[in-house]
């Protein structure tokens, strides 16, 4: 019979050459205590999210007016160039039922997977990877993380049961996975396909008659996390078989330049809003280029460690323990850091805009979610947590608009994008936050 542990390693035989997969960490070895294109293809649509953490000063954000033409509050300011193409979502709440509001926590984990978690993780798949399942697959990357800080497990992707998807920090580790030696310029007229990706994509073929035994042989929890894990590598194969067949011609496409280090060294905000530029550059490109039509995107962490140069006082010490000033009626230095923010989605719209494809721009073949956490973060309130919209999703959604929520459930949100980009559902969520009912007020 044959025996696993940690150490054990899946083996077989592909083509006369050994093969071998490596096992994630299950709980039976652990102890008790668990420690449109050329070739005439319609243009693609991409699907992300963009998320800053501490929410804002509602009544200097949520616009007075819905509909179409909303006001510009002060908090919105900074993105008021770009309007047209955002649209202001206000007033949807992550309903608790009768779990704990779990600060910087329950919020941003009910707008992704509509469930309201017990404990500090993703409870079941986030929406962005339930949109992967459905386009993601013609593309080398599922999908792409990004965080602009320093902490690669600043993330909110992943298929639930405490996994996460780990976030890119650096723009040359991402420039190197986008642009490296296993890119395949679309445009360039000869195409060869790298030897190693033949050797590599059919991998797990090699062993199924051991998967098999070891699934066999774990528990229930065991099995759910190897097939999430099986599942996972079967879709890396597919997408390296797709690295071996010639890309269609893309006009917007073009190797970009290495770029300069910009990773931040420090909590400064400063440095991440540099860091945030270079890699949504590099990005932008690589949508471009189809090598990923999915992706999130984290300015900051959702218990903002950020701080302003000169200073050692963070965005989150900030919002805790600044007084509201009587005159102006709220916190003057925790809201410049929400203007910071406000610049930095600007920024990152204004760029996937200027990227000109087909008879649009990126930013109108794709649709990105931009959201908190939080609404008011001195009280980590869930109800009313802000999120705005940006992109046409291929003319299926409307841009532009205010839509007011009235206290209904943030789950509408992840509801009605899921539908538009095409995964076949009709309800969404659990408990108080299941909801049949999609925005419809943003469909074209």
């Amino acid at each position: 019979m044959t025996q696993f542990d940690r150490r054990s390693m899946l083996r077989g035989l592909y083509r006369g050459a050994a093969a071998v997969v490596a096992l994630p960490l299950l709980d039976c070895f652990l102890d008790g205590n668990g420690a449109a294109l050329a070739n005439g293809m319609p243009l693609p649509v991409r699907f992300g999210t963009w998320f800053w953490g501490l929410g804002v000063t509602e009544d200097r954000w949520k616009p007075t007016r819905t509909g179409a033409g909303y006001d510009i509050m002060p908090e919105l300011k900074p993105i008021e160039a770009y309007r047209d193409r955002i649209s202001i979502l206000s007033g949807f709440d992550a309903i608790l039922d009768d779990k704990a509001n779990l600060p910087h926590n329950s919020g941003g984990v009910s707008i992704r997977t509509g469930v309201a978690p017990a404990k500090p993780e993703l409870p079941a798949p986030s929406f962005d990877v339930l949109v992967a399942d459905v386009i993601g697959g013609r593309t080398r990357f599922r999908s792409l993380e990004i965080s602009a800080t320093r902490d690669a497990t600043n993330s909110l992707s992943g298929r639930g049961g405490g996994s996460l998807n780990p976030a890119e920090t650096s723009p040359i580790a991402l420039y190197n996975r986008l642009f490296g030696n296993e890119f395949v310029d679309p445009n360039k007229a000869d195409f060869k396909p790298n030897p190693a990706m033949l050797a590599r994509h059919s991998v797990l073929s090699a062993v199924t008659d051991q998967r098999k035994a070891l699934m066999a042989r774990v528990g229930a929890a065991d099995r759910e996390k190897l097939d999430h894990y099986f599942t996972s590598l079967r879709q890396v194969e597919q997408q390296l078989a797709l690295q071996l067949e010639k890309p269609a011609p893309l006009e917007a496409c073009a190797l970009p330049r290495k770029p300069a280090d910009t990773t931040p060294q420090s909590n400064e905000i400063e440095q991440v809003i540099d860091n945030h530029k270079v890699m949504v550059e590099l990005l932008a490109m690589g949508l471009a280029c189809n090598q990923t039509s999915v992706f999130n995107i984290n300015f900051n962490n959702a218990a903002s460690s950020l701080t302003r140069a000169g200073s050692t006082i963070s965005h989150h010490q900030l919002t805790h323990e600044e007084q509201i000033d009587p005159q102006l009626g709220y916190q003057p230095e925790s809201t410049w850091f929400v203007e910071r923010c406000m610049e930095a989605f600007g920024l990152f719209v204004d760029t996937l805009g200027k990227f000109k494809e087909g008879d649009g721009t990126l930013l109108d073949h794709s649709l990105v979610v931009a959201h908190s956490e939080t609404n008011f973060a001195k009280a980590h309130t869930v109800e009313g947590i802000p999120v705005m919209l940006a992109g046409r999703a291929n003319g299926k959604v409307k841009t532009g608009i205010h839509v007011a929520g009235n206290g209904t459930p943030i789950s509408r949100i992840g509801l009605t994008v899921q539908q538009v980009m095409g995964v076949p559902i009709d309800t969404w969520g659990q408990d108080s936050m299941k909801t049949s009912k999609t925005i419809g007020e943003i469909m074209a």
